[in-house]
This record gives structure tokens, sequence and C-alpha cells, in this order.
């Protein structure tokens, strides 16, 4: 059976939407604050409509066996620097975890930028019952935005007031 969730996140960042888009756009900025947990990991980014991303590590966490981590995406919209639309897919141990389509839509204010990150979500193999499933990728979601502010307020310091 499979699972379907959705979840939206939206936060205020101190820069303008161009520059929020660039740290999605550039591989390098991206790997900054874009990354897979565990070590040995290895990215590919082709940021176009059709492209995608491609992310690999292996993790290992207390008292577990190494996971083989897989991140994969496909670009399906990218509207001038206010919208990006994409596909993904988790796969541990070559099985696929789930699949999302995500949104984020960046809105201009008068300080800096409104990020709405939208992602819904299909569960297709669960963690023991599954319900601790969403909760984990809300957080890997919020741990990332975290990484993306921190990667913009380094480049940009005096302009980061919170």
């Amino acid at each position: 059976m499979v699972r379907h969730d959705t979840f939206t996140i939206s936060r205020h960042l101190d820069v303008l939407p161009g520059e929020v888009f660039t740290a999605f756009a550039d591989s390098t900025i991206r790997q900054r604050w874009f990354r897979l947990p565990g070590s040995g990991a290895s990215y590919e980014h082709d940021f176009r409509v059709g492209g995608g991303e491609t992310a690999r590590s292996t993790f290992t966490g207390l008292d577990t066996a190494p996971e083989r981590l897989e991140y994969r995406s496909r670009y399906i919209d990218i509207a001038g620097t206010h919208r990006i639309v994409y596909g993904y897919e988790a796969v541990v141990d070559d099985d696929l975890r789930w699949t999302s389509l995500v949104t984020v839509q960046l809105d201009p204010e008068a300080d800096g930028t409104r990020l709405h990150w939208t992602e819904q979500v299909a569960f297709v193999r669960y963690t023991e019952d599954g319900s601790a499933d969403l909760a984990h990728l809300r957080g890997g979601c919020v741990l990332r935005l975290n990484g993306l502010d921190a990667a913009l307020r380094s480049g940009h310091p005096r302009q980061h007031r919170r």
C-alpha cells in the first residue's frame, strides 16, 4: 500500500529572490546546503527543465549496518527566479522508499524573500509501521532549508539580522 502525504514549509530569507534562486541553480553554492548524510558522497547537477540531480552516499547510524543512499531528481518547471518544480526519488540500499513532487516558490518581501516549499510525497516502503516517515522527511527538509539559509548568510553576512 502506498501512503500519501503533503506538507508546506514557509520561511523568510534575508536576500532577494534571485539570490535564493541562484543557490538552487549554481552547483557550487547548492553543494554547500544540499547534502546527503553519510560519507563518500557524490553529486551531479544539471539545472534545466529535463535535467536533474543525482546524489549518492553511505550512511552508518549508531548500531546499524551501513546504508547506501541515493537521491535522483528531474526538473519539471523552472519559471524565472520565482518557481522551481521537480520530482525526486529517495532510494535506500537499491529499494525505492519514497518519491515526491516539490514546488519551491520564491516571493519577494520588503526585506528579502518568502520561500514556500510544498512537497507531495508517496511512501512506497515504510519504516516499521510508517508513522515516523513523514516527520523524518519533514525534519530533513527543515535541516536542508537551515543549510540554505546558512549558505545565503555566508555570502551576505551583514544582511542577515536574525
